[in-house]
């Protein structure tokens, strides 16, 4: 598991990270949950956003247009009539969205379902709230799913504390009509291939601090390094150690954005660096120094 020091985004800290010199209307539990439409803000964006980690969960139903989210090493074209779902504690960024770009934004705290009356486990139920799932879906039938998202957008806008409770209800509601009303999108075929790569990319994401060598890697999934490098290449045109780079540099851009570690510190701890080397390699990898990436709107 990741370490506690790990930073991640609250609510609260999101103006200033994903809008350029903007700031979204807020309502009074906005920390625990928040839903608008994504043409109320889509010009205000600051893109293509920098790679962060949320504290909240949150999913995206394009209803018009097309936007491109990722969830760890992953880019995923949305588009019309399709949600995507991202867990908390997991890496993203906004990469584009279209000019004529319609649909809905939520975030949601998975506390707020820690009732007595629902006592639901939303990964166990859910499987596209999971880490290793494919965060994308289809909605085969928009009428009833438009209508719930209506009911949470009103319940969002009226903002009163005393009905806060009925919109876990109506939360849970929208997910159950999404087991029925809709199918992932598979984004590859499945074979075995893949397969091993989606769990070495699941690996990557979750053991990148303490896991530090593609071998390691290897022995934790129970492979050869040299059949999973195969797997990797064949999959993603990229070998193995190509991809554990990509993990490090994701994980620095989110370090150097959103903690105050120095850059020493940061070397360390994505890969044991020294400091001259991890400014090399991170300057490798997006052509420009450390200290340039965390100065960019700062």
């Amino acid at each position: 598991m990741k370490s506690k020091a790990i930073p991640i985004l609250n609510p609260s800290q999101f103006d200033d990270y994903i809008f350029s010199n903007w700031q979204s209307p807020v309502d009074g539990f906005f920390d625990k949950f928040h839903i608008d439409r994504i043409e109320n803000y889509k010009k205000n964006l600051k893109l293509p956003l920098a790679p962060h980690r949320r504290s909240v969960y949150f999913f995206v139903f394009i209803t018009k247009g097309k936007a491109i989210r990722s969830k760890g090493l992953t880019n995923y074209e949305i588009e019309t009539n399709q949600f995507f779902f991202l867990p908390a504690d997991q890496i993203t960024t906004f990469e584009y969205v279209s000019e004529d770009v319609e649909g809905f934004y939520c975030h949601f705290n998975p506390d707020i379902f820690n009732q007595s009356i629902l006592k639901i486990d939303l990964a166990k139920e859910f499987s596209f709230l999971q880490l290793t799932t494919e965060p994308i879906l289809k909605v085969v039938e928009s009428e009833r799913i438009l209508q719930l998202l209506e009911i949470l957008i009103h319940e969002n806008e009226k903002n009163q504390a005393n009905r806060f409770d009925i919109i876990p209800l109506y939360l849970l509601t929208l997910f159950l009509e999404l087991k029925y009303l809709s199918q992932p999108v598979e984004q590859s075929a499945k074979n075995a291939s893949t397969y091993l790569t989606q769990r070495y990319k699941t690996a990557l994401t979750e053991l990148i601090y303490e896991i530090k060598s593609v071998q390691e890697f290897a022995d934790y999934l129970s492979v050869t390094p040299n059949h999973l490098h195969k797997c990797v290449k064949a999959t993603t045109g990229k070998s193995a150690h190509e991809l554990m780079d990509d993990m490090r540099i994701l994980e620095a851009k989110v370090l150097l954005k959103q903690s105050k570690l120095n850059i020493g510190e940061i070397a360390f701890k994505i890969g044991k660096f020294d400091p001259s080397d991890f400014s090399r390699f991170f300057k490798s990898k997006t052509n420009i120094s450390p200290k340039q990436y965390r100065l960019i709107n700062a």
